[in-house]
């Protein structure tokens, strides 16, 4: 959140650029990487397998418009006199090369840029005052001034991930139409908009990530919430144009995901609070492309776990993040957020990218903000983490204005830089952009996947939607090309994934007992695979199991065998690894060296037909 009045009122073609000799703005980041990125466990990485540390920041403004009085629509953190008309900020003031100079400078490799579904839509050319310092963005429209700072960024070396940050182009994040990703416009409009964006720039193997929602919260009268399966569902509405961006569009892009930003009446004694990513411990993602998932959060020192920012309506008795001692922030910032990343070999492992951060600067004389900055830094280097600060580019007149952006322009465009000499963040952040981590080679792991049939089909295999429906009428679950299913919930709604190999080839699909080769359930129904395959999906009609989908191993497969049963209890090895997969549910899961070559249920009529045991072989 950036506001303190919220809730109630083209192209590179290939990975590696060089930077033309000669060319203005010489500063850059490291040319050296080759994109495209994708994750392994918590770590984004290269295309090479090397650790790419999100070191970013947002150059905002492509989601703001000009409100006609001399200032974007943000008293919080803007000066009068500054000016947007939907493209990023500064660019009336300085030249565009000037301005990335100065994020080379600042030591980041990468730029959160942010966008309105209005904006792309918007084909009224800028006024020529608009980018009085880049004369040769003239007659342009603001989609056409985008498409110049993507190609220029990733010229100079920087990975650029677009944020979809509003539907209409206004100041973000109070109650002003944009809480949701379809608040002001319909999901159809707001899905073919990403497939837009994601073609836009499918070439351009550093434009690296699509950051889907930015801070998705409370409206007037409704929660947003995470796996009910209605329109208000976060967490499907994500997954859902995650897969149509791999499918449809761009499988290289990184699909970041950002927690609940707030839900509930900020007043005290109402239920109200900031999820962010706690419900991802038991309803996590899973991409077809499963290595490219990323998850974000916000976190300022004026907001906090039951503090929207808010001023003035009744949240006197919730402590700001800024309030916490060291050691009840430490707790809280784990238990929101960093746990995704910090928690290995789980459906839920992945790079958390704190995607916003910020304070005020050289004007900013309250100490517990300023306490609150060094602590988060602190944490952000002890964890390694992956970060955006919020903002980068802000206008000063005489030395002040927009103190929380890192540079600041005035209107003859005189640059006032954070290593000028008067601004306290200078050795945080010198300390936060040179800490020591992880670096070179991410050796690759078993990935862990949930599988989810709670609101419908969820074939996250490439080769078997090439199936079709191979089991009609029926709700139907697939691993990620490459792995298998090592856990079933009792209901069958859930499952669980592991596993690194190579894509099957072919499959079966098994409905009854043609391949039993033992009776490792007495009396109960089994659905086996034949000899050599191993489950990868199935389907189940309500909770009554249906079939199992099985794979083919390019390898002979072991044929010792034992039974799981999971009817009465949870079966699974110690330490569960994989994660809560199934919550609410008994469950049963294999040894991580083992595979599941088959399914028991019960078969007698008004049973429920719910999976019973798994057959677990090596």
């Amino acid at each position: 959140m950036k506001l303190t009045r919220v809730l109630l009122a083209v192209v590179v073609a290939a990975g590696t650029v060089a930077v033309p000799s000669g060319a203005v703005g010489t500063a850059s980041a490291d040319v050296s990487w080759v994109g495209p990125l994708s994750t392994r466990g918590r770590y984004v990485v290269d295309a090479r397998g090397d650790r790419f540390k999100l070191k970013s920041g947002n150059w905002h403004g492509a989601s703001g418009t000009y409100n006609g009085s001399g200032d974007i629509d943000d008293p919080a953190n803007h000066h009068a006199g500054e000016k947007s008309d939907q493209i990023p900020l500064g660019l009336d003031r300085a030249p565009m090369d000037a301005i990335i100079d100065g994020f080379a400078e600042l030591g980041l490799n990468s730029v959160r840029l942010q966008f309105s579904n209005q904006m792309l839509h918007d084909t009224t050319p800028l006024a020529d005052s608009s980018v009085a310092a880049n004369p040769d963005l003239r007659g342009k429209t603001p989609l056409q001034v985008y498409d110049a700072v993507v190609a220029r960024l990733t010229a100079r070396g920087f990975a650029v991930i677009l944020n979809n940050h509003t539907n209409t182009s206004r100041w973000c994040c109070g109650v002003d139409g944009n809480e949701r990703w379809n608040t002001s416009q319909s999901v159809a409009r707001w899905q073919d908009d990403w497939l837009f964006m994601a073609r836009r720039y499918a070439a351009n193997k550093r434009v690296v990530g699509a950051d889907l929602y930015n801070e998705v919260r409370r409206t007037v009268l409704d929660d947003p919430n995470w796996g009910w399966g209605d329109d208000h569902d976060w967490e499907r509405a994500s997954q859902l144009v995650a897969d149509r961006i791999q499918l449809e569009a761009n499988p290289d892009l990184l699909i970041i995901v950002e927690g609940i930003n707030w839900t509930g009446i900020p007043v005290d004694g109402l239920p109200h609070g900031r999820p962010t990513l706690e419900p991802v411990r038991t309803l996590s993602h899973t991409l077809v492309d499963s290595g490219k998932l990323v998850y974000s959060a916000h976190f300022y020192g004026y907001t906090g776990p039951n503090h929207s920012g808010a001023t003035g309506i009744g949240e006197t008795h919730d402590p700001r993040y800024q309030d916490l001692s060291p050691a009840e922030l430490r707790d809280v910032l784990y238990r929101q957020a960093f746990y995704v990343s910090a928690e290995t070999g789980t459906h839920f492992t992945a790079p958390v990218w704190i995607s916003e951060f910020g304070v005020g600067g050289r004007e900013n004389t309250d100490p517990a903000s300023r306490a609150w900055f060094e602590r988060f830094v602190d944490y952000l280097v002890e964890t390694d983490a992956d970060f955006a600060y919020w903002p980068l580019v802000g206008f000063h007149t005489n030395r002040t204005g927009n103190g929380w952006a890192l540079l600041h322009w005035d209107a003859a465009g005189n640059r006032m830089g954070l290593y000028d000499g008067d601004d306290w963040r200078a050795s945080a952040w010198s300390r936060l952009v040179g800490s020591a981590g992880r670096t070179g080679q991410v050796p690759v792991a078993d990935r862990w996947s949930m599988l989810t049939l709670d609101h419908g089909d969820f074939q996250q295999s490439r080769a078997a939607r090439a199936l079709g429906d191979w089991n009609s009428g029926a709700r139907k679950a697939v691993c990620p090309d490459g792995q298998r299913v090592i856990g079933l919930g009792h209901t069958g709604n859930r499952g669980l994934c592991t596993g690194s190999a190579a894509a099957p080839t072919s499959f079966v699909v098994v409905r009854d007992e043609s391949y039993v080769d033992t009776d490792w359930a007495g009396g109960y129904t089994k659905a086996q695979c034949p000899a050599d395959h191993y489950l990868v999906g199935y389907s189940v009609n309500g909770a009554a199991f249906s079939a199992a989908l099985c794979a083919r191993s390019a390898v002979p497969l072991g044929r010792t065998g034992r039974t799981v049963w999971f009817d009465r209890g949870d079966n699974r090895p110690s330490g569960g690894p994989g994660g809560e997969f199934a919550y609410g549910s008994y469950k049963g899961q294999c040894a991580a060296d083992e595979y599941v070559a088959g399914v028991a249920y019960t078969g007698r009529i008004g049973s429920g037909r719910t999976p019973d045991a798994i057959f677990c072989r090596r």
